[in-house]
């Protein structure tokens, strides 16, 4: 897969603030492509490079194969975080401006505006002030002012926010929908359960510094940690003996003659292995890794890196 943004070891500080020391980064084209951290971390300041809000003090940043330029904003979306709607404007009124500001012609921004007012159902608001609807109705309206110009590299920062479960659902499908017809998202959240269910790749950034990226997928294999869930009928003071020397229990609960242990095994014993000692003694009902989530992997690299700060505060969600 083909890369559309590089970012080579940006640096930025203000006064006497390192926002972001020497990050680098690559994002491939056609993907979903998570940027995470706590609040402080940097996100908002990469964020606001790459749209030329701001420029860096050093590094550059590379777009299509080429440095940034001016004209590139063309080719990006960005929903910002703190949203910035003309609230005494209609909302058809509002998104037409703003969409001819992007280079369509009023006909084909007219065009494209039917469609997302459709999809969307905000048509019968069309003649609302912005100040008239609902922070959700807002966000929806901010949400189509960002992809009407159907950018190449989309950058939304905390998307959700305001909305409902059911219209931050509808978020996420349009999400995929625009990957899906080529374009590259890059979203900044602290909702973790979106990042595993949209990101392919994510970044994790903590006290100006990048501390982790990757492949979620490979992340979450990166940082298994050999432990399990097992439900069984039999003795379960044959099976802790049995376990001994094997690992730990984590947690048991019995119910209705049903057992559940959560064990973590030692790294030197497989699976199988401990399936075929234990196997013997117990009816095995079931048996299943439990891999980190990625809320578990931020908390626990965030909070790593704070020590190496001298952060005395851990991070908890």
């Amino acid at each position: 897969m083909a890369e559309i943004l590089r970012i080579q070891q940006v640096s930025k500080r203000y006064s006497n603030h390192v926002a972001l020391n020497e990050v680098s980064l690559n994002v491939q084209e056609k993907s979903v492509f998570g940027l995470l951290g706590p609040n402080g971390a940097g996100k908002t300041s990469l964020i606001r490079i790459i749209n030329q809000i701001t420029g860096p003090d050093s590094g550059e940043i590379i777009f299509k194969g080429h440095k940034l330029g001016a004209d590139d904003v063309e080719h990006i979306g960005y929903l910002p975080e703190e949203r910035g709607l003309y609230k005494k404007m209609t909302v058809a009124d509002q998104v037409l401006y703003l969409a001819r500001l992007k280079g369509l012609s009023k006909w084909e921004a007219k065009k494209r505006i039917r469609h997302w007012f459709e999809k969307f159902e905000i048509k019968d608001w069309s003649n609302k002030k912005i100040e008239e609807l609902s922070k959700g109705m807002q966000q929806k309206v901010q949400f189509i002012v960002t992809v009407i110009h159907e950018p190449e590299l989309l950058i939304l920062d905390e998307p959700f926010s305001g909305f409902d479960p059911i219209n931050a659902q509808l978020i996420k499908n349009e999400i995929l929908e625009l990957k899906k017809n080529g374009a590259t998202v890059i979203f900044s959240t602290h909702n973790m359960g979106s990042v595993e269910e949209l990101c392919d790749h994510i970044a994790l950034l903590n006290k100006a510094e990048k501390i982790l990226d990757g492949a979620v997928k490979e992340i979450r294999k990166t940082y298994r940690s050999n432990t399990y869930k097992i439900s069984f009928k039999g003795s379960a003071m044959g099976f802790a003996n049995t376990l001994w020397t094997g690992g730990e229990v984590l947690e048991k609960h019995t119910e209705d003659d049903v057992h559940s242990f959560t064990i973590k095994l030692v790294p030197q014993l497989s699976s199988s292995a401990f399936l075929q000692a234990v196997l013997p003694g117990c009816e095995l009902l079931s048996f299943n890794e439990i891999i980190p989530s990625m809320n578990d992997i931020f908390i626990q690299k965030v909070n790593e890196g704070n020590e190496v700060f001298g952060t005395k505060s851990n991070y908890t969600d």
